[in-house]
């Protein structure tokens, strides 16, 4: 799957955002399975759930059969359980240096993961 943008107006102005690709974890890379990689708004009341909702249906529609996004475990995920949201994991923080492919070190905390009700 390329990834797919998708956005939310609010009186013709675009207010917030989200892209939509194959998960980054390659163990979930099955074909059935996309992640919401970023989501962005500029505060706009329930705008995020307004996202979150629609990236699920348009996951759908394209035939996927699950979709999942991530949160730091610090992050309360309100907007996510708001979209029908649920966590179905806890991601414990791991480097993405291997010494086969050295990368430099970066932001490393535990995540949740979050899946989306599956379409009706």
């Amino acid at each position: 799957m390329d990834s797919r943008p998708l956005g939310v107006a609010l009186h013709g102005q675009l207010v917030g955002a989200a892209i939509v690709g194959r998960p980054v974890a390659r163990q979930l890379q099955n074909g059935e399975t996309a992640e919401v990689t970023r989501v962005c708004t500029g505060g706009e009341r329930n705008a995020c759930s307004m996202l979150l909702s629609a990236c699920r249906r348009g996951a759908a529609a394209l035939g996927y059969r699950r979709v999942i996004t991530y949160t730091l475990e610090t992050e309360p995920g309100a907007s996510l359980r708001g979209a029908g949201w649920h966590q179905v994991a806890t991601v414990k923080a791991a480097s993405w240096h291997r010494d086969a492919r050295p990368r430099a070190p970066g932001l490393v905390v535990d995540k949740r993961r979050w899946e989306a009700p599956r379409a009706a």
